[in-house]
């Protein structure tokens, strides 16, 4: 086999990690991104190792009856979420099946049972942390190059998976409760009207790096801006502006001139309310 090569009606076995499927085909482990266990469906392979293929769905000739609906416009792209295709109970299923796999096959354990994972109440907006990059050179999906977008775009949202300066724009994230949709378009819509710039991780320029949006079960919300430079000029009025839209208890900002956007050894200062949220 090669990389290129379409195999046809390969019928799609179980779940690996990542969102990822498996097969085997000839003696050989496929990982197949796209699928669901149950499918049947023409792979294109992408990848030829010793051990194993890499290969990712062109089309499904048979849908399982374990699919999903993704509730997510960015699904496929994004890296977070990547079981949105398959049902809850079936991703409770799998997900037990690879703790029992890496304890007792990988790790060599002798397990008791293994009670069954208790279902979350939540698979939406549960999350009370969210970090978001800024990126003068945003990330174009294939359907934003077929219709002409040009790059150079600046955009606010998720890293691409395993690659640390490639950000696409987010227009709704699924994983935290309001405010922090309203607060993380405010910021790409008031920074470009402004034509405030976007951080660039190659060439190491722009102005806005990251934002960190947390709520608590309080209904209290912290921000926390992360810029370049100290200039005070275009920092003050764009929080201001944050901070008469929207109830934020604790408003902050770092500067930072490292060259990367880790800012947990760089103080945090606060411009508006508290220094901290309430959680219960």
């Amino acid at each position: 086999m090669k990389k290129g090569e379409i195999l046809p009606n390969v019928v799609i076995e179980g779940m690996a990690t990542e969102g990822k499927c498996v097969s085997r085909i000839d003696n050989l482990v496929v990982f197949i991104t796209g699928g669901v266990p149950g499918d049947v469906a023409d792979i294109e392979i992408t990848k030829v190792k010793s051990h194993f293929l890499e290969a990712k769905v062109r089309s499904i000739k048979s849908f399982s009856e374990n699919r999903s609906i993704p509730f997510c416009n960015h699904f496929g792209t994004c890296g977070g979420c990547v079981w949105q295709h398959l049902n809850y109970a079936t991703q409770l299923q799998y997900k037990q099946q690879q703790v029992t796999d890496a304890l007792e096959r990988i790790g060599g354990l002798t397990l008791p049972t293994v009670k069954t994972i208790i279902p979350s109440q939540k698979t939406q907006l549960y999350r009370n942390r969210l970090d978001y990059t800024f990126s003068a050179n945003r990330w174009l999906t294939k359907e934003e190059l077929q219709s002409g977008s040009e790059f150079g775009q600046p955009g606010l949202g998720f890293h691409i998976p395993k690659m640390f300066d490639k950000v696409f724009d987010v227009e709704q994230c699924h994983l935290q409760e309001e405010p922090s949709n309203g607060i993380r378009l405010h910021l790409r819509n008031f920074a470009i009207k402004n034509g405030i710039s976007f951080f660039d991780l190659r060439k190491q320029t722009g102005y806005l790096r990251t934002v960190t949006i947390r709520t608590s079960n309080e209904q209290e919300t912290m921000v926390i801006l992360q810029v370049a430079q100290d200039n005070p000029e275009i920092l003050y009025p764009l929080l201001d502006s944050l901070h008469s839209n929207f109830k934020i208890d604790s408003l902050n900002y770092v500067i930072n001139e490292k060259r990367n956007d880790t800012f947990s050894d760089l103080p945090i200062h606060l411009y508006k309310g508290n220094g901290w949220i309430t959680e219960s």
